[in-house]
């Protein structure tokens, strides 16, 4: 089981990461978000530090050309497409950068959306919907999931916490790549506790 830290925002934790071998770090460049790192970490101190681990950039309806620029400019491994961008989109930034489209899940399955997009993305991540786009802090009933069927790996997401881990190992599904958290492992928005996101690390790496 893979683990991936969202919504990093400090060289200290970035640095963190690394150590203790987490495999992803999220990065958030949506400017609504309380952890926009795009006015928090240069993409120097990024590519250097982030050696390691894969960084991901999370965005939210940008422009492809602004996705880029920033994929270059903080060397980002994967983008995580958080907003309703649209198949052209995907496969346009696809052709650079490897994918991960988002499916916010409310009291229905959103997996019958998502079809279309395996040609298209890397990976699909479902997420707790709320009346704004991530961030809820929130656990979606992970039995919607049951009825997925699709061969695209997938990042569960929303409200993941500290002890979660052996709800994750019982609930179990073949096509679950990853866990991705966030809200519930930090001190503050954007700060994160390091002494949670290792021992959910070790529990989830039994």
């Amino acid at each position: 089981m893979k683990l991936k830290v969202c919504g990093i925002t400090r060289k200290s934790d970035l640095d963190a990461l690394v150590q203790l071998g987490v495999d992803y770090a999220g990065f958030i460049f949506y400017n609504k978000s309380p952890r926009f790192a795009g006015d928090k970490l240069d993409g120097r101190t990024v590519r250097e530090t982030g050696r390691g681990i894969a960084k991901v950039g999370v965005f939210v309806n940008a422009a492809p050309s602004l996705i880029e620029q920033t994929v270059k400019d903080y060397g980002l491994d994967l983008v995580q497409l958080h907003g309703e961008e649209s198949i052209a989109v995907c496969q346009q930034l696809r052709l650079t950068v490897p994918v991960i489209k988002v499916f916010h899940v409310g009291d229905e399955a959103a997996h019958a959306h998502a079809a279309p997009f395996m040609p298209v993305s890397d990976y699909f991540l479902f997420d707790t919907a709320g009346p704004a786009y991530g961030g809820t802090g929130k656990r979606f009933n992970w039995d919607l999931l049951r009825g997925y069927q699709l061969q695209q790996p997938f990042f569960l997401s929303g409200g993941i916490g500290p002890d979660d881990a052996e709800a994750v190992r019982q609930w179990q599904h073949p096509a679950l790549f990853a866990l991705d958290v966030n809200s519930r492992f930090e001190i503050s928005p954007g700060v994160k506790d390091m002494e949670k996101v290792a021992g959910f690390l070790k529990n989830i790496k039994k």
